[in-house]
């Protein structure tokens, strides 16, 4: 679209580039909807290109659990649709506990998940020490693992998800910056851009961090607050064992999983303060050194090489917000993942296609609803890190 006052028409503007974006835009545009996708800088830079890559089924809350394997089914066959290599390693995730309440909860979770359908156990310390061997097992009481989840990566996604909503007629539109949406009484009627206009009457938020600025423009509240993240990797290991799980420590939330011929390592640092730093630091380094001396003390002794920082966009019960606003229409979003958002990316592209036309699902996402904090009907997830 040129720098002008031009303005065009789309069926559906999706205002954000990430994973939930691009997803939604892909499967909208697969089922023959018009998309406009619309991201200030390039695809991927706000969160998702940021993220450790995990993906997972593992989860305390039922629909969680349920979006978890959806999308673990779709990235398995990502190289067929949309059709592109995303590196996935089936490696498995290997959660360790150290507090006998939060072993009780596993318990109740990992049940659940096998109710569901996924293969997840409980294991000994010696069990799950044998699978991650850097770990030491000193106070660890048990720990979980599904093998069937992983890591793959977060830039091929996007690229996959991008490339196939283009092919499917789909405009794309980077470093194009929303600045607001127009309404007429109770209608969305378009989107401003800082490179023209877009009519349209249907608006999906996926804007992560940043959604509750947009949600303002139409009156909504969204709920979401951003919280930085910072991961570091390390020098070539030679001594790498291969078929390496991630791995988390559950009550410190180190963890690490294999990144090229070295690790990627990571925590949510206590200190953090919310808000809109991208940049990275080494004030939290001293705070993940000694989780690592705690857990996996031979990872003191291997070198960093590089690092980076991203946004957690963290909802009060730290579960997602999916719904279509009340009293606007038709305003829908999908935001406020809490650390989950990229993991669930293409399940939710497909219910949001589903809520756009008018589709069954097969799955309830009114639990996520935003109202959900008005109504004091909050959904803890307990598997966040």
């Amino acid at each position: 679209m040129p720098a002008d006052s031009t303005t065009e028409r789309a069926d559906v503007v999706i205002i954000g580039g990430g994973v939930i974006g691009v997803s939604a835009a892909f499967h909208l545009a697969e089922a023959g909807v018009d998309v406009v996708l619309v991201e200030r800088d390039a695809l991927g830079s706000g969160s998702t290109c940021k993220a450790a890559g995990g993906v997972r089924a593992q989860f305390s809350d039922r629909l969680n659990i349920e979006l978890g394997m959806r999308s673990l089914a779709a990235f398995a066959r990502f190289g067929q649709r949309p059709g592109q290599e995303i590196d996935l390693h089936r490696v498995g995730y290997l959660f360790l506990l150290d507090d006998p309440a939060i072993v009780a909860a596993f318990e109740q979770n990992v049940a659940l998940q096998n109710e569901m359908g996924v293969p997840s156990r409980m294991l000994s310390p010696d069990e799950a020490k044998r699978l991650s061997p850097f770990i030491e097992t000193g106070g660890l009481l048990a720990a979980a693992f599904s093998p069937t989840d992983g890591h793959c990566t977060p830039e091929s996604v996007v690229l996959g998800y991008a490339s196939g909503a283009r092919r499917h007629g789909a405009r794309i539109r980077t470093g194009c910056a929303v600045t607001g949406i127009e309404t007429v009484g109770d209608r969305v009627t378009g989107v401003r851009t800082d490179r023209g206009r877009i009519e349209t009457d249907t608006v999906i938020c996926a804007s992560g961090a940043w959604s509750r600025e947009v949600g303002a423009w139409v009156g909504v509240d969204l709920p979401v607050t951003p919280l930085r993240r910072q991961v570091v990797i390390t020098e070539p290991m030679p001594d790498l064992p291969p078929g390496l799980p991630m791995t988390l420590d559950f009550s410190t939330t180190f963890y690490f999983h294999t990144e090229g011929a070295g690790l990627l390592v990571g925590m949510s640092d206590p200190e953090e303060e919310p808000g809109f730093r991208m940049q990275t630091d080494d004030a939290w380094l001293p705070r993940l050194s000694a989780a690592i001396e705690r857990r996996a003390p031979r990872l003191l002794d291997v070198g960093l090489t590089s690092g980076w920082a991203g946004l957690y966009e963290m909802t009060p019960d730290h579960n997602a917000l999916i719904g279509e606003a009340p009293g606007i229409s038709r305003f829908l979003y999908a935001t406020g993942f809490s650390g989950h958002g990229f993991l669930m990316g293409p399940a939710v592209g497909e219910v949001l296609r589903d809520m756009v036309t008018g589709t069954d699902p097969g799955l309830d996402v009114t639990p996520l609803d935003a109202r959900r904090f008005e109504l004091a009907e909050t959904r803890p997830e307990l598997n966040i890190i």
